[in-house]
């Protein structure tokens, strides 16, 4: 029996007037299935076994109830629900699709004459914290807004691209925490931190677009093809995931971008015998990268002889050869927020663009940091 899709309503009807065997003929679906279905609606709350016949709504699972009966009948009832957060992020990324549907597109434009091909031309972002704000007088440093992230982030992209040679290929790594936020709320999804936030969600989204769409742009001018990463962070678990889904439609015009749409922690980029692993560095272990490039990219691994991973999440620069593989962390642009003030972080601000060869791995990098660009602007 081919199955087909059937809603929650229509199995919970169903099961109310037939047996399991009949509500699967009635419904066009395996009794298999019908039974995985009846456990998830036991999950969100709907059991008539168990007198559970309210389910919660979509984004929630059950998490208990209490029922009070009195000489065998049921009095009272207490149903607790809490946030189903793997299901809240499928209806997160179904939004993005049906929002971005009327997104403007991007035309394309003209590229450079000439490229070297042999080249990649990689600009690992390190946590842009975009709607982050600081308090110089706080922070003992420099104060930071949106105003001053659109400056220094386009600033340095821009330099960097000016910087690099003219490699066919670039690729922007966004590794992760690219918002400051992932809510109307200003908290972290995972940890419910209050982070410091410039401004509301709403402006901290169209700042961050903004952004992107700027480094891609300084990025088209020198490169052929331009290849997007929005690596997953803690900040923003579903912050990377609409932004990418938005400028995959953006740029659905212009053949010259690509725009990695993958919900996956990890993103992986072959370029000749360079293997590159992309990670934000909050859920894995940097001992336990390379096995997981083993594992994930086996044929890849193979035919390549130089390999990285680059990770963001730190704020710091750290790199540690392992046996195959070379593990990096990179700095941000950003300013210090308080939190990380307080807790005595301390770190260089700066960008890269590293370039590999795709027969000898990596033969340049370029760095610029927020002060250069003040000297370029004065």
């Amino acid at each position: 029996m081919s199955d087909r899709k059937v809603t929650d309503d229509q199995i919970i009807e169903a099961l109310k007037i037939h047996t399991m065997p009949k509500a699967a003929e009635h419904l066009g679906i395996h009794i298999r299935t019908l039974r995985k279905r009846k456990s998830a609606l036991a999950r969100k709350g709907w059991s008539p076994e168990h007198d559970l016949t309210h389910a919660v709504p979509d984004g929630f699972h059950l998490k208990g109830a209490s029922t009070l009966y009195k000489d065998g009948v049921q009095v009272m009832q207490w149903v607790k629900s809490s946030i189903d957060h793997e299901r809240q992020r499928e209806l997160m990324i179904a939004a993005c699709q049906a929002m971005s549907e009327d997104l403007p597109q991007i035309d394309p434009v003209s590229g450079p004459i000439s490229t070297l091909a042999s080249l990649m031309a990689v600009y690992p972002i390190g946590d842009a914290h975009i709607g982050m704000r600081a308090w110089g007088e706080e922070t003992q440093g420099d104060s930071w807004d949106m105003t001053e992230a659109v400056r220094v982030q386009c600033g340095a992209m821009a330099a960097l691209v000016d910087l690099a040679p003219p490699a066919e290929l670039a690729v922007i790594i966004n590794l992760g925490d690219w918002f400051h936020a992932d809510n109307m709320e200003g908290m972290t999804s995972r940890s419910g931190h209050i982070m410091d936030l410039d401004g509301r969600y709403a402006k901290m989204i169209s700042v961050g677009m903004k952004v992107m769409r700027q480094c891609i742009a300084s990025a088209l001018k020198k490169h052929a093809k331009v290849r997007v990463i929005n690596v997953v962070g803690n900040h923003d678990d579903t912050g990377a995931l609409w932004m990418s889904v938005a400028l995959s439609h953006t740029y659905e015009n212009e053949p010259r971008v690509q725009i990695d749409r993958a919900p996956s922690a990890f993103h992986y980029i072959e370029h000749g015998r360079v293997l590159i692993g992309t990670h934000h560095g909050h859920t894995c272990k940097s001992e336990r990268l390379p096995g997981v490039m083993a594992a994930d990219q086996a044929e890849a691994w193979g035919r390549t002889k130089y390999r990285y991973w680059y990770l963001g999440h730190v704020h710091h620069q750290s790199v540690k050869e392992y046996a195959g593989v070379t593990v990096e962390s990179f700095n941000t642009l950003t300013a210090k927020d308080a939190y990380a003030a307080f807790g005595g972080y301390r770190a260089q601000q700066n960008m890269k663009c590293i370039v590999m060869h795709s027969e000898f791995g990596e033969v340049a990098r370029h760095t610029v940091s927020p002060d250069m660009l003040k000297e370029v602007a004065a």
